[in-house]
């Protein structure tokens, strides 16, 4: 079976080819990140537009590198929810109505769904039940998984989520967007012993997140403390130790809590280099093994959506002319069944 997967939840576009005897044939992705710096966040409505323009042209282009045509085709997959609406319609109504022009079935994929089974098209994927730590600009989840759409969350964000609190920490120190990575390489040249930021929410029971607070301490900090460049890179560095041991101290619980050894951590966060620092040393601890998507699909992009469409395609599950899109849905909704690992 051939699934071509649609990513248009915010503002990257995605397209891919999955095959289930071959693997990934081909993928594509494009970035909006040069239209929306000038404004120093995504701009909703220029999301929608952009997806308008580029998605049937990364179609096209990401059949031709596949080697297929139309007729080769046997499902298509798109990214239904959570994420801004109008970037969702796009991909939404493009794949239904080309499911529709070639006869063949579509489904709608949860977009953390996608994440959180992006690892799957690795060499070692990880073997169910696992733990998985998604951690995005979004979201920030700790979800225990059974199977394809076997889901029960563990933990969840009270407030900000950790992706978002770097952002938002990094529009306080004069950063550019996006924050996330910008805030990492400022961290590099930071003195790890100069501050030191609370670890929140670590003291009480459970596995709930609340990075709201860190973002207020920074503030404080940079009030305090200054504003010149070193102090920038001093806080960038306890801000980003601070949200990674948080992390790892959740992960540790969750292992802990559901007698797991078996760690997946995906979404865009998943890339930071500290953060999968303080992940393998607690794994290591634990004796439990972590489990990521490589680097390129560790943010948007749409062989996760390829891949988790191919899986509910080949358990029978489709949907119908009457689609319809979720700026937020919950993980847990999707329709569960039993499915293997690659």
């Amino acid at each position: 079976m051939r699934v071509i997967g649609l990513e248009t939840s915010c503002d990257e576009t995605g397209v891919a080819v999955y095959d289930s005897d071959r693997g990934l044939l081909a993928h594509d992705l494009y970035s909006q990140v040069a239209l929306h710096e000038d404004y120093g966040g995504v701009v909703p409505e220029l999301a929608s537009r952009d997806h308008v323009r580029k998605t049937l042209p990364l179609i096209r282009q990401v059949m031709s590198e596949a080697g297929l045509q139309r007729e080769d085709i046997d499902g298509v997959a798109y990214t239904a929810g959570p994420g801004l609406i109008g970037a969702l319609l796009v991909g939404v109504a493009l794949g239904r109505a080309l499911a529709w022009s070639l006869g063949v079935p579509a489904v709608a994929v949860h977009h953390m769904e996608g994440h959180l089974l992006a690892p799957m098209l690795e060499d070692d994927p990880p073997p169910f039940p696992f733990v998985a730590l998604l951690v995005s600009g979004g979201h920030t989840q700790l979800v225990r998984v059974d199977g394809v759409g076997r889901y029960s969350l563990l933990g969840d964000t009270l407030d900000d989520a950790a992706g978002e609190a770097f952002d938002k920490t990094a529009k306080l120190l004069g950063l550019g967007y996006p924050g996330g990575p910008a805030l990492a390489r400022l961290a590099e040249r930071g003195d790890a012993a100069r501050f030191h930021f609370p670890r929140p929410m670590i003291n009480r029971p459970g596995l709930d997140f609340s990075f709201s607070g860190l973002k207020t301490f920074t503030l404080t900090t940079l009030q305090t403390q200054g504003g010149d460049e070193q102090t920038h890179a001093d806080i960038a560095r306890a801000f980003e130790e601070a949200v990674a041991e948080t992390l790892a101290i959740k992960c540790r619980r969750a292992l802990a809590q559901t007698g797991l050894q078996r760690l997946v951590v995906a979404g865009g966060v998943s890339a930071n280099r500290r953060l999968r620092g303080a992940l393998q040393v607690m794994a290591e601890e634990q004796g439990a093994k972590v489990y990521y998507p490589r680097l390129e699909f560790c943010t948007d992009n749409g062989a996760m959506i390829a891949y988790a469409g191919y899986q509910r395609l080949h358990h029978g599950q489709t949907d119908p002319l009457a689609f319809n899109a979720w700026p937020r849905w919950s993980l847990t909704q999707p329709t569960p069944f039993e499915a293997e690992a690659p």
